[in-house]
């Protein structure tokens, strides 16, 4: 059964399921591709900072050899964190279309509304001496969305969305575009449903992406491991009695429970999995529906902005930029 799609204001229909790739090693790649297309997926989202491009790219390329289409799969990627300024954005849609061998992509986000100064030495966040990241504390968001543009007008994308942005940020975008955001990518799970901002994109035609749909259990390491960062929002939502007894319900999982809470409820979702068997499951949620009262019950969970996993303080300092999104919340 081909997965259900959504139309965007760009004209063009994006997969309601997709493969998230963050976290995602380069070396299983070509595995997880497969196995993603073989359950049905033709949705795959990835971002430069993943740095697993090429192996999306080099997995693509035996797909496309063995017979599939460019125009039967969505590929979006991300505009890093250190190339949010306007002169960078063509320079990094244009690697990222190298990397993916691809002449395009389907969506094309600004990855965040910061940015950070890039190292002179490598594709990464400079760093000050003190170990705080070293801000671009002149980026202009409305500025690089200009160039997002021209990208479309260029053929190298054929929709433009955010990530990660808040309302305030995506109207100053929207009241300075010509052409408006197709979608955005935000944190989303049954701990932090972003009822306000969903219903803005809903007035304003914007198609919302949740990411971490399951509240993402293997942030915790990698916070720890590459950033020596340590959070306690780490919520156990597979493990929830709630979603474990809908789940019996229906004879699903409780990731199929959650994953069709957020489509049901109008949410695009990317889970990533690198287990062959939760690729599969986690696209088997068109066979069942949610009761008006079960999906009553999973919106009681949300606990809004106190839910939030993915505050970006990971990148130290990053609080201090004029654009960091989530500033309400350190008061």
């Amino acid at each position: 059964m081909a997965t259900p799609t959504v139309r965007l204001s760009s004209g063009h229909d994006m997969p309601v399921v997709g493969l998230g790739t963050w976290q995602a090693k380069s070396e299983e790649m070509e595995d997880l591709i497969t196995n993603a297309f073989s359950s049905g997926y033709r949705h795959i989202d990835t971002a430069f900072n993943y740095n697993n491009e090429e192996a999306i790219g080099k997995s693509l390329k035996q797909w496309f050899n063995q017979g599939g289409k460019r125009d039967q799969v969505f590929i979006t990627t991300k505009l890093p964190n250190f190339g949010n300024r306007p002169s960078d954005v063509e320079k990094f849609i244009k690697l990222s279309l190298q990397r993916l061998g691809l002449d395009y992509v389907d969506l094309y986000l600004v990855h965040m509304p910061f940015a950070f100064i890039q190292d002179k030495d490598t594709f990464a966040p400079a760093t000050n001496a003190n170990g705080t990241f070293a801000l671009d504390l002149e980026s202009d968001p409305v500025a690089v969305w200009k160039e997002m543009e021209k990208q479309v007008k260029a053929g190298r994308t054929k929709s433009i969305g955010l990530s990660n942005f808040n309302i305030s940020q995506i109207q100053n975008i929207l009241n300075n575009s010509e052409i408006k955001p197709s979608n955005i990518q935000i944190e989303l799970h049954a701990y932090m449903q972003q009822r306000p901002i969903r219903e803005f994109c809903r007035q304003h035609n914007i198609s919302v992406t949740g990411y971490s749909p399951i509240a993402s259990p293997g942030a915790k390491q990698h916070f720890q491991t590459k950033y020596n960062y340590s959070a306690d929002k780490f919520p156990d939502l597979l493990g929830h009695p709630m979603v474990k007894e809908i789940a019996e319900t229906h004879n699903k999982t409780t990731a199929q429970v959650l994953l069709r809470h957020a489509v049901q409820g109008g949410v695009i979702v990317i889970p990533k999995s690198s287990n062959p068997g939760r690729i599969k499951s986690n696209i088997e949620i068109f066979d069942f529906s949610l009761t008006d009262e079960e999906m009553h019950r999973l919106n009681s969970l949300d606990q809004a902005e106190v839910g939030r996993i993915f505050n970006f303080l990971f990148f130290k300092g990053v609080e201090n930029h004029p654009q960091y999104p989530f500033r309400s919340e350190l008061k």
